[in-house]
């Protein structure tokens, strides 16, 4: 992909949430972050970055762990 593909892709996905990114300018969302997208690093990095974004673009990310992994093991241990 060139520099400039890149840099019409970025655009597009943009566009595409700018209604969005006004419909939810100055609020608190909430994010689940845990299991397998805290294992892979390269989904890690993309998950932050979109972090990031939000912030940027005035939205305010809570980020609370989402334990699923650890969650289910648990379960099964006590039978439920």
């Amino acid at each position: 992909m060139t520099p400039l593909d890149k840099g019409i892709s970025t655009a597009n996905v943009l566009i595409e949430a700018l209604p969005y990114i006004q419909k939810f300018a100055g609020k608190t969302i909430v994010i689940k972050y845990g299991g397998h997208a805290m294992l892979e690093e390269k989904l890690k990095e993309k998950v932050i970055l979109d972090i990031l974004l939000l912030h940027s673009v005035g939205i305010r990310p809570v980020i609370v762990h989402g334990g699923g992994p650890e969650i289910n093991s648990m379960l099964q241990k006590v039978g439920k």
